[in-house]
């Protein structure tokens, strides 16, 4: 039987938790969880545009969280607020695998060094501290066998993949020299409330939602394609699992969903949980064609094996749910200031 959210969250209690992206997609939800079960959470967020960071993420919580707007490279802003951290959820970075190809230098600060900025601010100010990494399932590249795990090789198509990939060494490099407690993800397709949806910089689905609530029809590129997906309550359990748990410490797990779909299929069930909608399929552009990775579902046996996780909220659930949210939100989204 699956852990509930809110009871690992419980668990946390009184703990002091730092977010870096707090103020982004996964990292808002998580902090809400967090706050909502007694935790006392800091959030660092520079609020890039085009990063998904939105003030509206903590809306109703802004007593209850502490912002700080700025830069993870800030080395000594990172130390202020990583001083006495229990748990630090290492989510800022660059998202986009197009944006990366067109400004491979901003990636490689974000992803790169943004990384190394937090482990040596744990290093130095928190070195008991439970480090949670979110990577990419963009590290493999194209598979050469489905479904993927982590023995897979790493072969990324594009410039995000590879700083990702890096951004992983050096967590497992600081744990291997330094002892600190680290775990790393890499996630597939996660998607929920507050995901970005003004446009197709960080996932196809979050402009589908768009286009669909406001009656455009969808742009489904190529079409067959498979792919897997988690809802973002899912994320946040894997998170909280490898926070409070020891066994998972040094590795790297794979989160995933093996019943995959192909994006006409999402297309289509997307329209028909609407209510209403329509699609076209239409070619790649070019610049996408060339770094997409194919067909893509991860095998998550690992962490079913070592934490007990696997994905619990059904696609039609979570896909009822995010429609949801932002049929009442959606407008803060695709107009809201970034």
């Amino acid at each position: 039987m699956q852990t509930a959210l809110s009871d690992l969250a419980a668990g946390m209690a009184g703990s002091r938790v730092l977010i870096t992206g707090g103020l982004g997609f996964i990292g808002s939800n998580l902090a809400r969880v967090l706050v909502e079960a007694g935790a006392h959470v800091t959030v660092v967020d520079a609020l890039v545009s085009g990063h998904g960071g939105l003030r509206f993420n903590l809306a109703g919580m802004e007593d209850e969280v502490q912002v700080h707007i700025g830069d993870v490279r800030d080395e000594s802003l990172m130390r202020q607020v990583v001083s006495r951290t229990d748990y630090v959820f290492n989510l800022s970075g660059q998202t986009s695998h197009l944006d990366s190809m067109h400004d491979p230098y901003t990636d490689l600060e974000q992803n790169c060094r943004g990384p190394i900025a937090v482990l040596e601010a744990c290093r130095h100010a928190a070195p008991d501290a439970k480090v949670v990494f979110a990577s990419t399932r963009q590290v493999y590249g194209r598979p050469k066998y489905l479904p993927v795990d982590e023995g897979h090789p790493l072969q990324p198509v594009d410039v995000n993949g590879i700083h990702k990939l890096a951004g992983e060494a050096y967590h497992l490099l600081y744990r291997d020299v330094y002892g600190l407690h680290v775990v790393v993800f890499r996630l597939t397709n996660t998607y929920g409330p507050r995901m970005r949806v003004r446009d197709a910089r960080q996932t196809f689905l979050g402009v589908w939602i768009r286009q669909l609530l406001c009656g455009e029809p969808l742009e489904v590129w190529g079409g067959t394609q498979q792919r897997d997906l988690n809802y973002v309550d899912d994320v946040l359990r894997a998170f909280l699992l490898a926070a409070d748990r020891r066994d998972g410490d040094g590795e790297v797990f794979n989160l995933g969903d093996e019943r995959a779909i192909t994006l006409q299929d999402l297309a289509e069930l997307l329209i028909t949980i609407h209510g209403r909608g329509e699609y076209r399929v239409i070619s790649f552009p070019p610049e996408r064609k060339a770094i997409d990775i194919g067909d893509f579902y991860a095998d998550y046996a690992k962490i079913r094996r070592t934490l007990a996780w696997e994905p619990s909220v059904p696609l039609e659930d979570g896909l009822e749910r995010t429609l949801a949210f932002f049929a009442e939100h959606g407008p803060r989204y695709w107009h809201g200031p970034e």
